[in-house]
């Protein structure tokens, strides 16, 4: 290699030793941080960049230096980034991402365990578990879906090839996965009603087979809807159709705010007519069984709560994203998704650690025992 000529960067070949120049002189006066030898210095071209790799008995390691004609374009590059290609660029994380990614994570051990208590408990098999299985499963999918936007928007290269791919799967899995968990919560809702206004012919083969019916059409809506983005309902194209939830086009987000409008109205009136049952019957038994009159009225309350909850979760990104489009400011639509998103972390605290039967298995599993005050009572659907 000769020490006067210049070496262009695009014909290096990080595996033949012979296009690397080794410098002697390991204090050099330049006040760049790149290090050069006066014989290369002195032949410079405009088009050329010239490389370097700079050894000292102080120091066991080598780097080498590439330099364009602008300092600001230059990289420092060791051996092994020869080998493994250059970092990332370095991004801005938002603080949103993150909440949103530790609340997916959050989101996925809780149903995670949920799912594994049911699943090793053979007792856990009522129409009611099936439904809070599906559930589960449901916000653990959400959980996932949160986690794999995290990975996709600051730990996957943006001039890569798999990027929109991973953009539908993430958009597609999403809308999925939410589908399920409401529509999951809606058959639970059903399923009380039912448990009440049918209490007598409540435990039989039919209301199994109505159980399974309802998770399935739950399943089969979320994956209908899930795969929109990727057979062709999406912005990746056409920015001026996109929604405040890219790559969701505007009318894809208007269609599913629409619907999660109308589940939560039918829900609104199953919950009042669960509340109009559970009173008239504490009337009927109130003399009698003054308790129980309380007990009722403290189950209504709690109904009021779990839906107030789920409204106060999900209707300001169904509002938002009828109204709202792709110019909108992104801190509006993170603080519209993150309540949502938080949803699904309330969702095994209510329907699932809440049942004394799912807790016996908890205590069980984890310290072999349970408590003398948990009740061993059976529950059923109309019990909250």
């Amino acid at each position: 290699m000769s020490g006067g000529g210049g070496l262009n960067s695009s014909s290096l070949d990080p595996f033949d030793s012979s296009t690397w120049g080794f410098g002697e002189d390991s204090n050099s006066s330049s006040s760049s941080p790149f290090s050069s030898s006066p014989s290369s210095s002195s032949s410079n071209s405009s088009n050329s960049s010239v490389s370097s790799v700079s050894s000292s008995s102080s120091s066991p390691s080598s780097s080498l230096s590439t330099s364009t004609g602008d300092p600001s374009l230059a990289l420092t590059l060791s051996p092994e980034d020869l080998l493994l290609g250059p970092p990332l660029p370095l991004r801005e994380v938002s603080p949103w991402d993150v909440a949103l990614c530790v609340t997916g994570t959050l989101v996925s051990c809780e149903n995670a365990l949920v799912l594994a208590v049911l699943f090793y408990t053979p007792a856990l098999r009522a129409p009611m578990f099936i439904l809070i299985g599906s559930l589960a499963a449901a916000d653990l999918l959400a959980g996932l879906g949160l986690i794999l936007h995290f990975v996709r928007s600051y730990l996957v290269d943006p001039s890569a090839a798999a990027t929109e791919p991973l953009a539908l799967l993430s958009a597609g899995l999403l809308i999925a996965a939410f589908t399920a968990s409401v529509l999951s919560v809606l058959a639970i809702t059903v399923d009380r009603y039912l448990s009440l206004y049918n209490a007598l012919t409540y435990h039989t083969e039919r209301t199994l087979a109505w159980t399974h019916a309802m998770v399935l059409l739950a399943w089969l809506s979320g994956a209908a809807l899930g795969l929109l983005p990727a057979l062709g309902w999406n912005c990746l194209r056409d920015a001026a159709a996109c929604s405040a939830c890219r790559p969701v086009t505007r009318g894809n987000a208007v269609a599913l705010a629409a619907g999660f409008l109308l589940v939560f109205a039918l829900m609104t009136q199953l919950y009042l007519q669960i509340c109009r049952i559970a009173l008239r019957h504490a009337q009927q038994i109130a003399v009698q069984h003054q308790f129980l009159a309380l007990s009722t009225t403290k189950g209504v309350s709690t109904l009021s709560a779990i839906l107030c909850a789920f409204g106060a979760c999900w209707l300001p990104l169904a509002a938002y994203s009828v109204v709202a489009d792709a110019g909108y400011p992104a801190a509006y639509t993170y603080a519209a998704a993150l309540p949502a998103a938080c949803c699904s972390a309330l969702n095994p605290v209510v329907y699932a650690f809440r049942n004394p039967d799912i807790q016996k298995s908890l205590w069980v599993a984890c310290c072999g025992c349970v408590p003398s005050n948990l009740s061993l009572r059976p529950r059923t659907s109309s019990d909250v």
